[in-house]
């Protein structure tokens, strides 16, 4: 989103300090440096404010110092101390070693997860008439107080109008047991029970269509009422947000994909399922996908495609995962959300479609609150 209104340009006169950041002078005359507006508390606060008025739109207009090209991202005259805590947004996400970690990690193709795999996978929970619940999506929790999921969950054409989605929950295995335990004996390990949390705010991406057949930016946040407390079987995963992680080519590579979705062999899966599959160029995947009218964009991706290996309905919104190294730490990030694929799932030559969450990180960044 650029700031500068149409037809009018703005010339900043901008210097370099000493110390390499820029400086510049605001629209009310105030000196600051010329920084990422998501990295500006003030101006940050007030691009939120609802309903945004003429006067705060033209401030904004005028504050625009620049273009990020790296980030993508404008630039603004921030008058902001520097001592002052910013980056509102990104200051909110867990870092590397505290997101995308899992106590026992293992990175084989599959079946059933363990019990303390991927702790980031969440299960929203729709009420339904006569007092029914029902899990029908995944997600995967982000930060202590979001869960990221696609957006054909939260608004979808395929909803019910009498469904609500109103909890989310995590910390879960085998969702048919009431204590979650994985082994025998002395080697038996049990999960504390999972957790039901109340949805705050459902936050569809402003730019999604449910009625279209490409389901372009297919990706939601949900704020829930109350913070979670991290353990070793709820943890948030992490984001692609370094410039390596978003360039990171996708072809080829190795993915997980996990849910609790329709299996070969029944309707959905008790417990907590994965499986392997590698990604596929966007060109392969839209020479399939255009015999079905539909053609993918760049910010959409492709996996799969071998007979039998599939994510599937009800592990729409889950997390297409991937593994990065950071100086020493292993860390598992979020490289797709489930959007579609082929009916039956699991068909030979039909990849499965995935929101690329690397093209929505700035989105998520600048949408998260405290």
């Amino acid at each position: 989103m650029r700031l500068l209104e149409s037809g009018c340009l703005l010339l900043l006169i901008v210097t370099i300090a000493v110390d390499g950041q820029q400086t510049c002078t605001g629209p009310d005359g105030r000196a600051g440096n010329c920084i990422l507006l998501r990295s500006c508390d003030s101006l940050f606060t007030l691009i939120k404010k609802k309903p945004l008025l003429p006067e705060d739109r033209s401030f904004l207009s005028r504050s625009q110092c620049g273009w990020s090209q790296q980030e993508n991202h404008p630039l603004v005259c921030c008058s902001d101390p520097l001592d002052t805590p910013i980056r509102v947004g990104e200051s909110l996400l867990p870092p590397v070693g505290v997101c995308g970690i899992q106590t026992s990690d293992r990175i084989v193709g599959g079946v059933n997860t363990k019990i303390d795999e991927f702790p980031w996978l969440a299960l929203l929970k729709y009420a339904k008439p006569n007092n029914v619940f029902g899990f029908h999506c995944g997600g995967a929790l982000i930060n202590n107080r979001y869960v990221l999921t696609a957006s054909h969950c939260v608004n979808g054409k395929d909803i019910p109008t009498t469904w609500t989605l109103a909890e989310v929950r995590l910390g879960e295995w085998d969702t048919s047991s009431d204590q979650d335990c994985e082994g025998v004996g002395v080697d038996v390990d049990c999960s504390p029970d999972p957790i039901d949390v109340v949805i705050e705010r459902r936050i569809p991406h402003p730019e999604y269509n449910p009625q279209t057949l490409e389901q372009f930016n297919d990706i939601a946040l949900l704020r829930l009422e109350q913070r979670v407390e991290y353990t070793d079987f709820i943890k948030p995963i992490c984001l692609p947000r370094t410039p390596e992680l978003k360039a990171r080519e996708t072809v080829g590579q190795k993915f997980q994909v996990a849910g609790w979705g329709r299996t070969a062999t029944a309707r959905y899966s008790s417990v907590k399922q994965k499986v392997g599959v590698d990604g596929i160029g966007l060109q392969k995947c839209n020479s399939v996908y255009q015999q079905e009218r539909v053609t993918l964009i760049e910010r959409q991706l492709c996996a799969g495609g071998q007979a039998g290996k599939d994510s599937c309905q009800g592990d729409s919104g889950g997390p297409l995962m991937g593994v990065a190294q950071n100086a020493n730490v292993q860390f598992w990030y979020l490289v797709g959300l489930v959007s579609f694929g082929p009916t039956p799932c699991g068909q030979e030559g039909w990849p499965g479609v995935y929101t690329n969450v690397a093209k929505y990180v700035d989105w998520i960044e600048a949408t998260l609150e405290q």
